[in-house]
């Protein structure tokens, strides 16, 4: 495990040089949180790993206001910047500025009535896990630290601030309550 170099509170002015370190330190575990976010999705956001890790840096710039106190707390944050990172790119290919209401027809219509898209379903997996965090927000951040960024158990007990068998409970809460609201 690497070790996160302390981000102070970002908000006075100018870039804080912290947070270039931090991310620079974490750089291989953030390529391997956006590869296995990207695992299923590459091919209709057009992100590759690489650009995904450096659209997220650009986000965390954009923000003023960063401060982290352990890498779990990191890895989550990055993890939710990565996830709205593919959204936006899967909405902005959708919109009709792009042509993303041309529907793509194929031979058999039937068969498109069957198969899911893949942005839609990258859609429809935000939303449930957006009405998972107004419903349930821990819950919500369990999803996100465990699925998203590949913490374990402990590492999210410690970082939230809880017992291990309460985010395995959490956990198999947040499975439950996602599988009806995709279903």
């Amino acid at each position: 495990m690497t070790d996160l170099p302390p981000i102070p509170d970002a908000s006075g002015a100018g870039e804080d040089p912290a947070l270039p370190a931090a991310y620079g330190a974490m750089y291989q575990e953030l390529r391997r949180i956006a590869h296995s976010r990207l695992r299923n999705s590459a091919d209709f956001t057009l992100l590759n790993t690489t650009a995904l890790v450096h659209e997220s840096y650009l986000r965390f710039l954009q923000n003023e206001a960063l401060c982290f106190e352990d890498r779990a707390r990191f890895l989550a944050y990055a993890s939710r910047v990565m996830r709205s990172v593919v959204v936006d790119f899967v909405r902005e290919r959708q919109s009709a500025r792009r042509g993303g209401e041309h529907v793509v027809v194929t031979l058999d219509s039937a068969i498109a009535e069957v198969v899911p898209q893949p942005e839609a379903e990258v859609l429809g997996v935000h939303a449930a896990l957006e009405e998972l965090e107004k419903a349930e927000p821990r819950l919500a951040q369990v999803v996100e630290m465990r699925y998203f960024a590949g913490l374990t158990e402990a590492e999210i007990a410690e970082s939230i601030g809880v017992t291990e068998r309460t985010v395995r409970r959490d956990w198999d809460k947040a499975r439950l309550l996602l599988r009806v609201a995709l279903a």
